[in-house]
């Protein structure tokens, strides 16, 4: 085996424009062109921004496959319902639009290298196509049953936790261990210690020569601050972020209060990692409940006040009475706008919804309460009368996500409510 030394890595470096003497990433590019000349697949594991993207080609560049193609393929951008045509190619008729027998990556790519950024995005019927192309270099075109081979070598890409993505049963684990023969992981920026200035004065003095700005210094305490730093984002985020610097901060030495402004809050970071949020919707449920026997509670006790009230001269003033006492379930705020609901936010009680279906079957003084789902498909069906239809206000004024709305009036068949 080749012995890999410093001028060759440094030769990689200036290649490909990778900055940085972190150990961690100086072993991840030794540990790649180590790999290179022989022809084993590569499983490269780092975070999103992570430059994740500099590795496969490197190994195809210092491989002897290097005057071949080299195709990198975004799993995760390419549509479920085409991946396989992308991928493998199809034959002319093969599905609707089909109007031309078609080659697909791993055809064009004979005797190269191809690049499966994002595959754990891949979906399994296509996991299970890969898999026989990395065991025996076999595949078929959609709608085609000649049996095609390919002389390729596979690189793959992910951010995800594979072997968590294989217990979830969505990642073969055959597939997972065919394509890492040979595991790369590219260290996150945070992991990078000084690199991150060298990348910072890096950001900086390109955005001043391009865009012909006055030269930007960074005090020391702004420096330790962005070492100090998480970085989610890793390398795409520090070079947002200095080019921001860079801009409204021309001509200036920015000190680690001015760079602050610039970097999110930790809040922020907290919802980043959260972008894709959940449904719970038994929750939802349950607080629809909680919200109508509410309703009917308050319901039952105005019912009360007007038979209580004497002559019917009275009714009006009691009834004007009412609207002036401040509900338990209803809070009309300052404000009635359209896009402002006058029900308030509700906690679901924990004593509450044990009860929910014993109170739904209870009998008011003697006459038969509807049933949950009849009183539920009323209230829905009143709120939406009230609110000419229009479901993105009926949402809030039920105090629930217009995906359970939606569900609900599929439901209770109300669509030409």
């Amino acid at each position: 085996m080749a012995t890999i030394t410093d001028n060759n890595i440094r030769s990689i470096k200036q290649r490909f424009g990778i900055v940085g003497e972190s150990p961690a990433l100086i072993g991840a590019i030794r540990r790649a062109m180590l790999v290179a000349p022989i022809d084993l697949s590569v499983l490269i594991i780092g975070e999103s921004g992570s430059g994740k993207e500099s590795f496969p080609k490197i190994i195809h560049e210092s491989s002897p496959r290097k005057h071949k193609k080299y195709i990198a393929v975004n799993c995760g951008a390419i549509p479920e319902g085409t991946i396989d045509s992308e991928l493998f190619g199809h034959v002319k008729g093969s599905f609707t639009g089909a109007i031309a027998d078609h080659k697909g990556y791993f055809e064009e790519a004979d005797g190269g290298v191809i690049f499966l950024d994002e595959v754990a995005e891949m979906p399994m019927s296509t996991q299970a196509r890969l898999l026989r192309v990395l065991e025996n270099g076999e595949y078929l075109r959609v709608g085609d049953s000649t049996v095609r081979k390919t002389n390729i070598r596979v690189v793959a890409a992910t951010n995800k936790d594979m072997l968590q993505a294989v217990k979830d049963g969505k990642f073969r684990e055959d597939l997972y261990y065919r394509l890492s023969t040979v595991q790369i992981n590219v260290p996150p920026l945070r992991e990078r210690g000084d690199d991150v200035l060298l990348l910072s004065r890096l950001f900086l003095r390109n955005f001043i020569n391009v865009n012909r700005t006055a030269e930007v210094t960074l005090a020391d305490d702004a420096q330790r601050l962005l070492k100090a730093y998480h970085w989610p984002g890793n390398v795409r985020q520090l070079k947002s972020v200095i080019e921001q610097v860079a801009l409204f901060e021309a001509g200036n030495v920015v000190d680690a209060a001015t760079l602050s402004q610039y970097m999110p809050s930790n809040r922020d970071k907290a919802l980043t990692v959260q972008s894709q949020p959940s449904y719970d919707y038994n929750a939802e449920r349950e607080q629809l409940f909680t919200l109508i026997l509410s309703m009917r509670a308050e319901i039952e006790a105005i019912k009360k006040r007007l038979e209580s009230a004497g002559p019917s001269t009275h009714v009006a003033s009691n009834v004007h009475e009412l609207k002036r006492e401040t509900s338990p379930l209803l809070e009309m705020g300052g404000s009635t706008s359209e896009n402002q609901s006058p029900y308030r936010s509700m906690q679901l009680q924990p004593q509450d919804l044990g009860r929910v279906d014993e109170v739904a079957a209870m009998d008011v003084e003697g006459e038969t309460v509807k049933t949950l789902d009849e009183t539920e498909r009323e209230t829905i069906e009143n709120a939406l009368r009230r609110n000419n239809g229009r479901r993105k206000l009926t949402a809030q004024e039920l105090n629930i996500s217009e995906r359970t709305l939606y569900r609900k009036i599929k439901q209770y068949n109300l669509e030409r409510q």
